[in-house]
């Protein structure tokens, strides 16, 4: 089986992060690497993430300087 990265973008977007998130965990596929880029968001979105990744090993979160959506992809 192979591993699938699922690189997600999050600048400012608490509102739906957590959906976001347990969607992609409630996936059928399990052989998953979730990245959560987060570009430099001043909400919760970096503390929501990392709640997440406490609680599932297969995400990983990587916190970048504000840069926009070209950069955080």
């Amino acid at each position: 089986m192979e591993k699938v990265s699922v690189i997600v973008p999050i600048y400012n977007v608490e509102k739906y992060l957590k959906y976001s998130i347990g969607g992609i965990l409630k996936q059928s596929y399990k052989n998953l690497e979730i990245i959560l880029v987060n570009d430099g968001s001043q909400d919760n979105s970096l503390a929501i993430c990392e709640e997440y990744s406490k609680i599932d090993n297969r995400i990983k979160i990587i916190s970048v300087e504000n840069g926009g959506q070209g950069k955080a992809r």
